[in-house]
C-alpha cells in the first residue's frame, strides 16, 4: 500500500476568518450585553456562560483549521498525525441531505468505536460515527467521499 495521499481537506483562509468571527462576534456580543445592560442574576449567568463558550470555541475553531484532512489508500488522517479512521475499518459513508454530518462534508460509521475527539470546522468522532467537514469546502468534502465511497466499493463493501 501506498502513502500517497489521495485527497485533502483544508479549510481556506477566507472560511476560516469568516467562521470564527462569527463565534468570536456571538460571544462578544453576549457578554458585552450582559456587562451593559444587566438582565437578572440567572439571565446574567447564562449570557456570561454562553458568551464565554462562543469565545473558547472560536479560539479553538481557529487552531484546529490550521489542519488538514488528508486521506490514503490506509487512513484518514489528520496533518497533525492523528489517525481518524484507518480505511479498513470504515464500514459505511452517508452524504444524504437528511444525515446528521457537518456542513458541506459527510459522515463515516466506522467498525471499532473510538475516543470522542472534537476539532471545531473539520471534523469529530463520537463513537462509531466520524463526522467530516464545517468550514471545508464543499467539494473537496464531495471528491473525499467518492474517493472513500469507490475504496468501499473496490473491497466489496457497499
Amino acid at each position: 500500500m501506498s502513502k500517497d495521499v489521495l485527497a485533502t481537506i483544508e479549510a481556506s483562509g477566507a472560511r476560516r476568518v469568516m467562521g470564527t468571527a462569527m463565534l468570536g462576534l456571538t460571544g462578544g456580543l453576549l457578554v458585552y450585553v450582559a456587562f451593559y445592560a444587566p438582565p437578572s442574576p440567572a439571565w446574567l449567568v447564562f449570557l456570561l456562560v454562553v458568551g464565554a463558550a462562543a469565545l473558547w470555541l472560536a479560539v479553538r475553531m481557529w487552531q484546529a483549521t490550521t489542519h488538514r484532512i488528508e486521506l490514503t489508500a490506509e487512513e484518514l488522517r489528520c496533518s497533525n498525525g492523528q489517525v481518524i479512521a484507518r480505511v479498513e475499518d470504515i464500514e459505511a459513508i452517508d452524504r444524504g441531505f437528511f444525515a446528521f454530518k457537518p456542513s458541506n462534508g459527510f459522515l463515516i460509521r466506522t467498525g471499532t468505536p473510538g475516543s470522542r475527539t472534537w476539532m471545531p470546522g473539520l471534523w469529530w468522532r463520537s463513537g462509531r460515527r466520524i463526522g467530516i467537514g464545517g468550514v471545508t469546502p464543499g467539494s473537496q468534502g464531495k471528491t473525499m467521499s467518492e474517493i472513500l465511497a469507490a475504496m468501499l466499493v473496490q473491497r466489496g463493501q457497499v
